[in-house]
């Protein structure tokens, strides 16, 4: 039987959907599982296919499905810029990046977040629209999995046409064939996402933002730059790390601290901040004064090499960082 497809869709015949996310949370997996479940198992056709960058974790990725009656021939590889459906499975995307650009009025963005819809709506900028919250990271967490799984969970209820009892077999088929000992966490992990989804619908309060997500390159044949020059290096003062956190980052307990430096050995960054002072006998000492969390993409290696327990795992909360950053650069 093949599934009946909503009456909106876009101007070609298709249902989009984009996946907004970074490299390393199984966005690519979750959207491919998704469209298996549509083409192979529900009868429609459609595509799937992701952009992301040479590395394979912390670079920003976007993940786009289409769905479309079974008569109808794909003709079209391009980016789906005026989605039914986003979800952003990285919460420190927003404001960072222009996750819901093209949404359409009616459609559906569900972020992986432990805020309410109202505080995504307004940390958004939406206008209205139906917003959708579920703690993927920490079902994640629980349920010893990625944050993929839960989030595919979320997608699959807000997406009425896809059957849950399909995604769940291509889920079955991807794990047995590959990682039969991740099967039922992750199993457990798209139920739990499927359940815990929080929707909401809000009333238009403004107008409708039209633009579409077509980012367009930085340099062209009129200001390229000299061969051989690296204009964007893997850090630099002015650059902003932090999307790369996969939602943990250091905390630090100064009253722990012996100052010993070893963090600051092992982090390949640079984000700890350091200060001259004059100890007690008059002799000249260092000590570590916080993190400049703009700087740290969450790698956790100086959690690994602290002796004291100073530095401790924290999940990533919205705001956290900002209120305990300590600038390197005042």
């Amino acid at each position: 039987m093949v599934a009946a497809l909503p009456k909106n869709l876009d101007e070609d015949g298709f249902y989009g959907i984009r996946l907004e996310s970074i490299g390393g949370l199984g966005a690519h997996l979750a959207g491919q599982i998704l469209a298996e479940a549509g083409v192979l198992r529900l009868g429609l056709n459609g595509s799937h296919f992701s952009s992301y960058g040479s590395e394979k974790k912390g670079t920003l990725l976007k993940s786009y499905i289409r769905f479309c009656s079974p008569d109808q021939a794909v003709r079209t590889n391009s980016p789906v810029e005026r989605p039914h459906l986003i979800a952003v499975f990285h919460e420190a995307l927003i404001g960072r990046e222009k996750v819901a650009l093209g949404l359409r009025p009616d459609g559906i963005i569900i972020v992986n977040s432990v805020a309410s819809p109202k505080e995504i709506k307004e940390h958004v900028g939406l206008p209205g629209g139906t917003i959708g919250v579920v703690d993927a990271l920490g079902i994640a967490v629980a349920e010893n999995s990625r944050p993929n799984m839960a989030m595919l969970g979320a997608v699959t209820r807000a997406v009425a046409f896809i059957d849950p009892e399909a995604v769940k077999a291509a889920i079955r088929e991807t794990f047995e064939r590959h990682y039969p000992h991740l099967l039922e966490a992750n199993m457990h992990s798209f139920q739990r996402g499927y359940d815990e989804l929080r929707l909401e619908t809000f009333p238009l309060e403004g107008e409708w933002a039209t633009g579409v997500a077509r980012p367009q390159p930085a340099y062209g044949y009129l200001n390229a730059p000299w061969g051989g020059m690296v204009t964007n290096p893997g850090n630099s003062a002015t650059k902003d790390l932090s999307t790369s956190r996969q939602g943990f980052l250091p905390g630090l307990d100064l009253e722990k601290c012996v100052h010993c430096g070893l963090c600051d050995i092992v982090c390949p960054d640079y984000c700890f901040v350091w200060e001259t002072y004059t100890k007690e006998d008059g002799k000249p000492g260092v000590r570590l004064v916080g993190i400049d969390y703009r700087y740290c993409k969450g790698c956790l290696k100086c959690i690994e090499a602290c002796p004291t327990d100073a530095l401790v795992e924290m999940r990533e909360t919205e705001g956290y960082a900002e209120a305990h950053r300590v600038a390197v650069f005042p």
